[in-house]
């Protein structure tokens, strides 16, 4: 009679149990990271108030594949050699112009109680292409965002959206 034997996970060395387990950790946090989520630290003073440095968030990636960015939403977006997060202020169609630090989308000024610090800049109005956004840091004399090097955002350069603070304990919470 021909029988067969059935290996149990007894029969595997020790290390190929641990090389198995850490390739799945591996492939499943590659995974994480690329599709779903990542941490991020916040780098300098462009978001001030609402984000400060060396504050620590997650960045969901789930969103912008099915829906696109949205007025106000806070992201992180690619820049060359760098990642910045910024504001969305404006999308594909709005009209947007500032005058003495007031923001203008469409005509109308934009009710923008997380900004604290303006500038009293005159510029515009600008339509925003097809496809594109005009970001902006809260903080908006030191933000290099769509005024400067950044210009109008493309899609593709848009990493995630900011959803949550971990750091520090105490301002934990949705942003």
């Amino acid at each position: 009679m021909n029988r067969q034997r059935i290996k149990s996970k007894k029969d595997k060395p020790a290390w190929r149990e641990w090389v198995e387990s850490l390739g799945g950790a591996i492939i499943l946090t590659f995974f994480i990271i690329t599709f779903i989520g990542q941490s991020y630290v916040v780098d300098g003073s462009s978001m001030e108030t609402t984000l400060s440095h060396g504050q620590r968030m997650i960045v969901e990636k789930v969103t912008y594949r099915f829906n696109e960015p949205s007025h106000g939403e806070i992201i992180v977006l690619r820049v060359p050699g760098s990642q910045f997060i910024k504001r969305i202020i404006a999308v594909e169609g709005d009209t947007i112009a500032e005058r003495n630090g007031v923001i203008y989308i469409n005509g109308n000024a934009l009710d923008e109680p997380y900004v604290t610090n303006k500038t009293s800049m005159n510029w515009g109005p600008f339509r925003v292409p097809e496809g594109k956004y005009w970001v902006m840091g809260d903080n908006r004399p030191n933000s290099d965002d769509s005024r400067g090097t950044v210009g109008f955002l493309s899609r593709d350069d848009v990493v995630g959206r900011a959803v949550f603070r971990y750091w520090p304990l105490g301002r934990l919470g949705v942003l």
